[in-house]
């Protein structure tokens, strides 16, 4: 039995895959996700988790450590298993927006091992459709005349959401409060009755209160209209030209983790991001599936942070 055991360790050693991950079939590999069930992070990794189990030959559970932004799971990455048996499933902020952000990061961006990317998502800028602009023409009037509407909301400060809304702004000419909500609910709740004047979020977390009718849904970035949106222009068409910024999740695992491990979950994620079912299911949601190298989800985290480091910079905002 010893030396059958021995044997099966040295064959996966020489086939370059990590031992522990190969052997243990039936001990479920883990997509951690940094924030609560429900919402969008999840709902990807929980459709991504049903299907994965059938390249990776094992069950996959999604796990769920919520806490400022995915931070707080980003600096417990380094404390996971380098077995290959987990990935973070975990937005772009953490290595595009987040270092410009914090001065006490708690985690170092090197030690996100880069899997691939996931999808990619529009953020979006809506008013209440009872009593606000009901176009971006009429949005940008209000706020040129009075100023004291001139605001909009994020679901957080320091958040990518927060600095396109200030791009908006500076494109426009128009220098825009800034209105920190508690979450993209928040926001939600409150821009439905009116105030703020506007508000800023991923298009996915507004776009069921737009088709309900109590959101309108004015401008989303992106270089073209979203798919699920066909009437609603983007931010270029409307001559605000530099807001193009967009937002996307990539799967990473913990550092030492080993190129053969990265690779199996790469090859099963191409795979999956292929399937009908799962493009139609992240499509409807908003989501853009789209698979990469590691290599490419590093420069597209380096590219993104050259876009939002001025803006970020230039409005002097960090947190200690």
């Amino acid at each position: 039995m010893i030396r059958s055991v021995r044997s099966l360790l040295a064959l996966c050693l020489a086939l370059g895959v990590d031992a522990v991950f190969a052997q243990a079939s039936d001990v479920p590999a883990r997509i951690v996700v940094g924030f609560p069930a429900g919402g969008s992070a999840d709902t990807i990794a929980r459709v991504l988790g049903d299907k994965l189990r059938e390249d990776l030959k094992r069950p996959v559970v999604v796990e769920n450590r919520p806490g400022a932004g995915g931070r707080i799971l980003a600096a417990a990455l380094k404390t996971l298993p380098t077995d290959g048996s987990v990935v973070m499933l975990a937005p772009d902020s953490l290595a595009t927006t987040n270092p410009f952000v914090f001065k006490k990061l708690g985690y170092e961006v090197a030690d996100l091992v880069p899997v691939s990317m996931v999808a990619e998502f529009p953020f979006a800028l809506a008013t209440s459709a009872e009593v606000g602009p009901k176009t971006f023409a009429e949005f940008l009037k209000l706020v040129r005349d009075n100023p004291k509407r001139a605001d909009f909301g994020s679901p957080a400060a320091g958040s990518p959401l927060h600095f396109v809304g200030l791009m908006v702004g500076r494109d426009i000419g128009v220098d825009l409060l800034h209105v920190p909500f508690q979450g993209g609910a928040a926001l939600v709740t409150a821009l439905v009755g009116g105030q703020p004047t506007a508000g800023v979020n991923t298009l996915t977390d507004m776009l069921e209160m737009h088709k309900a009718g109590k959101l309108r849904i004015l401008a989303v970035t992106g270089a073209q209209r979203a798919a699920v949106l066909p009437d609603v222009p983007t931010f270029a068409e409307l001559g605000v030209k530099q807001v193009i910024a967009r937002g996307f999740f990539g799967l990473y695992a913990p550092a030492g983790t080993s190129a053969a491990a990265v690779t199996t979950w790469n090859t099963a994620l191409r795979r999956v991001l292929q399937l009908p079912d799962v493009r139609e299911r992240l499509g409807a949601l908003a989501f853009t599936p789209r698979a990469s190298t590691p290599e490419e989800l590093v420069q597209l985290a380096r590219d993104d942070a050259a876009v939002w480091g001025p803006v970020i910079k230039a409005s002097g905002f960090s947190v200690d």
